[in-house]
């Protein structure tokens, strides 16, 4: 009998809790949502070793190289699947992962991609909330869809690229 009291107790308790405002008052109400972690990119300053290391090492499946000249870089794509690494080398003098790798000449993880599912209606509120965006538009991205990157300034250091769903 006390086990089902306090199991009757607890029901009501999180009942309360959960159609109170203490669950859902921090949530902020946005007009487009944070989806899946789609990848995390690694600047590497080998691509054929790094491809070589995910693939022939760990037994990974490892795409192809792509060349994405508009954002500057080689990518490859490393299948993990509940998301994916990308590896990612500059293509030309002005990429930024080249700034990025005489930095870090090691390499290392450059930024992370979370899916949204409205990119257009997540800049203009983030753009209210002061959370600057590194390109006016939207650019078409490894996978084919409209990303923007968030300055790391405003994402305590770390590189954000939304990517529409």
């Amino acid at each position: 009998s006390g086990l089902l009291t306090r199991l009757q107790t607890s029901a009501l308790a999180i009942r309360t809790l959960s159609s109170s405002n203490l669950f859902s008052q921090n949530i902020p109400s946005c007009l487009w949502k944070l989806g899946r972690l789609n990848h995390v990119a690694i600047a590497v300053p080998d691509l054929e070793k790094a491809q070589s290391l995910y693939k022939d090492v760990l037994g990974a499946q490892v795409s192809e190289t792509v060349a994405l000249p508009e954002h500057g870089v080689y990518t490859i794509f490393v299948e993990l699947g509940n998301t994916k690494l990308e590896l990612l080398h500059p293509l030309g003098e002005e990429s930024p992962i080249a700034s990025f790798l005489q930095k870090n000449k090691t390499g290392g993880m450059h930024h992370i991609c979370i899916e949204v599912d409205d990119i257009k209606a997540a800049m203009t509120e983030l753009k209210k909330k002061k959370i600057r965006i590194l390109s006016e538009e939207p650019k078409i991205g490894a996978h084919g869809k409209p990303v923007i990157f968030l300055h790391p300034k405003d994402c305590h250091g770390v590189l954000v690229e939304l990517e529409q769903a």
